[in-house]
Parts: structure tokens; C-alpha cells; sequence
């Protein structure tokens, strides 16, 4: 009789595909810029645009001045949420526009 393989998910293909590609610097940043809206919360996502993340730096277009001075306050609970949810040091420092 016949083992059935049940079947593999979709994102534990994707998982192996970009390491077998030699992608895992473009899967963590677009992992990265994934979870933003998660960690920072609706009405910070609402005032900031993401522009890029590369070499660690994270570019973030804000709306405003005052929300620019309120998220440089708050940059290194940001930063720690957001490496705690990417389970890895992956954005080391965060710039915001």
C-alpha cells in the first residue's frame, strides 16, 4: 500500500524557493515592510508612507513635522517591536522623512 503525502503549504514552498534563489535579503525587507502596519498600530501607518529598506535602514515618508518628532521619540520601542516581530535584527536603525 501507498503513503498519501498530505499536502505542503504554499508559504513553506515560498519559504525554500527564495533561499534556493539566493532572495533572502529581498524576502526580509519585504517581510519587513509587512509587518509595519502591524507593529506600529493604525494611526501611525495611516501618517507614514514606506519608502525602502535597505542595509538595515528603514526610509519612512510622515506626513507631518509633528507626527516626524513624535515617531523620532518613540523610534526605539518602534525599532525593538519590529525586529521582536520579524524574530530577527534585521532593521537597525529607522529614518524618518
Amino acid at each position: 500500500m501507498a503513503r498519501i503525502k498530505s499536502p505542503t503549504k504554499i508559504s513553506a514552498l515560498v519559504g525554500d524557493l527564495y533561499q534556493i534563489l539566493g532572495l533572502e535579503d529581498a524576502y526580509q525587507q519585504f517581510k519587513t515592510l509587512q509587518v509595519w502596519n502591524t507593529v506600529v498600530g493604525e494611526a501611525i501607518a495611516e501618517a507614514t508612507v514606506l519608502e525602502r529598506f535597505s542595509g538595515g535602514q528603514l526610509f519612512i515618508r510622515v506626513k507631518n513635522p509633528s507626527w516626524r518628532m513624535e515617531l523620532n521619540f518613540r523610534k526605539k520601542e518602534i525599532l525593538v517591536k519590529l525586529n521582536t516581530a520579524l524574530d530577527n535584527v534585521l532593521v537597525r536603525e529607522i529614518i524618518f522623512r
